[in-house]
């Protein structure tokens, strides 16, 4: 029976798996890392026997799994499409499919969610500390909540608490391809990537070059020591509880904003709700502004869209977009949404191979947090 750590955390910071994973969950965590580390240490490699369960050997890999890595390697961004209807996950680098592979998801009662992910943390010998212990090798989460894919039994039907489980040797050759931030897309149809060109997508420029610092860059230099001083003498505490856990934050002041932080390297991510009528900016898993944005007939759908950009120069950007949930075309959705100048030029300024932009109906959902880029659910 799993132990319960007292600490001093609300009552609704736990999120339900009843469609996720785990019946006995009841309510939702808005952030939940239960290992901020990457590639854990763990058992040397010969005592990993590939067994599950008693007598039941794990799926073989799939025949075109072989040197994932080498062949992803300088091909542009990865993108994972995962079919719950064909159980078949798909692997993109750039706009060529490079590999596929079998799949069980979540099984009738835990279903795996539907929506827009992206890797947030990578185990090689993650256990889990719902179910018994079990081995959920070659792990990749992609919420906090406990949603990851992961080596399992892969039965050709759904089987799992929400996961979804791949064969031992693929899983073992995508974990050594991905990186963080990789985006994952879950859908119950066979989606492909489509280039597209519209005069709304980014195109990349130079940031503005001034001639001497602003007047106020000792203030900002000011706050973001007194930001970090922060940090140190009230570091973030994690508590695991199951597969699942949540932050206690310290509170910050007005002078400690997220955007005053250097901004880290890794693409930009831009999220445009239709439900919330605002443009959201996320780069390296962490927030750097947001703000209004008009929409034409905001009454009406726009669907989800996921746009990515592929080969980028000095001036011009190569597109491509995923249509999960499509009630309008992707060019369509594009045409209603007007964003603002000093959002053009900012999220301009930050475009690189593997930038992102998201439209969709939903809002910014509760397992958009600490450590993770825009997770957008689908119901």
């Amino acid at each position: 029976m799993a132990l319960l750590v007292a600490l001093t955390i609300p009552a609704n910071a736990f999120f339900g798996f009843g469609q996720y994973g785990d019946p006995r969950a009841t309510t939702a965590p808005r952030f939940a890392p239960d290992r901020p580390i990457i590639n854990r240490p763990g058992p040397p490699r010969s005592s990993n026997t590939g067994s599950f369960s008693k007598g039941r050997a794990v799926g073989k890999a799939e025949p075109n799994s072989s040197g994932l890595a080498a062949k992803a390697k300088g091909k542009g961004p990865l993108r994972i499409i995962i079919s719950l209807d064909k159980q078949q996950l798909a692997l993109y680098v750039g706009d060529e499919l490079i590999a596929h592979s079998r799949v069980s998801t979540g099984q009738r009662g835990y279903s795996t969610p539907t929506g827009v992910f992206s890797i947030i943390q990578k185990d090689r010998w993650h256990r889990s500390n719902l179910y018994d212990d079990a081995p959920m090798y070659f792990m990749q989460r992609l919420t906090w909540s406990g949603v990851a894919l992961h080596q399992g039994i892969v039965p050709n039907y759904p089987a799992s608490h929400g996961c979804i489980r791949m064969p031992e040797a693929f899983a073992r050759e995508l974990w050594t391809t991905t990186k963080l931030g990789a985006r994952v897309i879950i859908a119950h149809g066979e989606l492909v990537p489509v280039v597209i060109a519209h005069a709304k997508l980014f195109v990349p420029k130079a940031p503005t070059v001034m001639s001497k610092p602003p007047l106020d860059s000792v203030k900002a230099a000011e706050q973001a020591w007194k930001l970090a001083q922060l940090d140190k003498r009230s570091p973030v505490t994690w508590v695991s509880v199951t597969d699942v856990a949540s932050p206690s934050l310290p509170a910050l002041d007005d002078a400690a904003e997220p955007n005053l932080r250097p901004l880290k390297p890794g693409p930009v991510s831009v999220f445009i709700s239709r439900k919330e009528g605002k443009l959201f900016v996320r780069k390296a898993f962490e927030p750097v502004f947001d703000l209004p944005v008009a929409i034409e007939r905001s009454d009406l759908p726009l669907g989800t869209h996921v746009f990515t950009a592929m080969d980028v120069k000095e001036d011009s950007a190569r597109w491509s977009v995923v249509s999960v949930a499509p009630k309008t075309s992707a060019a369509a959705a594009l045409d209603r949404i007007t964003i603002p100048e000093e959002a053009l030029e900012r999220i301009s300024a930050l475009i690189t191979a593997g930038a992102s932009l998201i439209i969709s109906d939903q809002g910014l959902g509760p397992e958009t947090g600490i450590g993770t880029d825009f997770i957008v659910v689908n119901p």
